[in-house]
């Protein structure tokens, strides 16, 4: 039956009755996104893993047996004392030379700044190796050295052949070569800071000195860690090369014993390989505790330790086995 002309026709639902029952509700799972990308990307990774650890372990050419023979010997942990001894001394010296060279490099002395930056740009240019053969070789430039009144008479007098043993020379080079990294790296953290933080303590009309100490520097390691933290792995790795300036380290004492038992030089190599690994391993450690330690009041909630991930990690997939079992 149609509708007179003019009569607007109602399209709303009749209204629910409020003693009608409701349909029962049934639980739904929702589904996961899928990626199949993904599942076929670690696969592939799971396999190319797979595949280079049976290389390893079934490849005769490393010779394992030898490889335990030599991991422990007192010739290869003589050469890691030096190793840690070189790098520790280094690292220390670097890092206070950097510290001075990024505070020059910030002074408001041009001349200060002209040699802080000449200095960086010097032994940033020049290679490492390049740096400790002219060290080692420095006596036959100068055969002593003086300290007295410039350009007039020396009151003490060192002979450089018996100052400059060869431990000298190695921590001396790596000392050089690192605090022109470090400057840069402490350099950055410095400028990092707010500079309404540089304001705060100059309304406060405390010293320059304590300024820098205990409100700049303090906030600045922050961002200086981990940008360090990569040149001391680096200067680990770099104290190889004090093997010529005949101090025997780590790869020295492989390198030596290679010559001697030229059939072990795989093993002795891959002796030295895992020694460096657990070496920059432990640093990286180090690292992310001392990051964690600063970051405390610049993060609401400090970054999880690996145990406590774990720990998270087995609670989560406890719990996900239970949903699973329950549905």
């Amino acid at each position: 039956m149609s509708e007179p002309p003019g009569t607007a026709v109602s399209t709303a639902e009749p209204p629910v009755r409020a003693d009608t029952p409701s349909p029962p509700l049934t639980a739904q799972r929702v589904q996961p996104l899928r990626r199949p990308g993904r599942w076929i990307v670690t696969a592939a990774v799971l396999v190319l893993v797979a595949q280079i650890l049976h290389g390893l372990v079934t490849n005769p050419f490393y010779q394992w047996d030898r490889f335990r023979y030599w991991f422990l010997r007192p010739a290869v942990l003589d050469g890691l004392v030096v190793t840690l001894e070189v790098a520790a001394l280094s690292a220390v010296l670097g890092l206070l030379g950097g510290i001075l060279l990024a505070v020059t490099r910030l002074s408001g002395s041009p001349v200060l700044r002209a040699a802080s930056w000449t200095y960086t740009w010097l032994f940033r240019s020049v290679p490492l190796i390049v740096v400790l053969i002219f060290l080692y070789n420095f006596s036959a430039l100068y055969k002593t050295l003086s300290l007295g009144v410039p350009f007039g008479p020396a009151f003490v007098t060192f002979d450089e052949s018996r100052l400059a043993t060869d431990m000298t020379i190695a921590v001396l080079g790596l000392s050089l070569n690192e605090a022109a990294y470090a400057a840069e790296v402490v350099r950055g953290g410095i400028l990092s800071v707010d500079q309404g933080q540089h304001e705060a303590a100059a309304a406060l009309g405390l010293p320059k000195g304590y300024q820098f100490r205990r409100i700049v520097f303090p906030q600045a390691l922050r961002s200086i860690t981990p940008n360090y933290v990569n040149q001391l792995i680096g200067l680990i790795k770099s104290t190889s090369l004090v093997f010529y300036v005949s101090l025997l380290d780590l790869f020295g004492s492989v390198q030596s014993m290679g010559n001697t038992y030229p059939g072990d030089i795989v093993p002795l190599l891959v002796v030295a390989t895992v020694w460096y690994l657990i070496l920059t391993s432990a640093v990286s450690v180090a690292q992310f505790y001392v990051e964690r330690y600063y970051a405390r009041g610049a993060t609401r909630t400090l970054p999880p330790t690996p145990l406590q991930k774990a720990r998270a990690g087995l609670a989560g997939l406890r719990d996900r086995l239970r949903r699973e079992a329950a549905v």
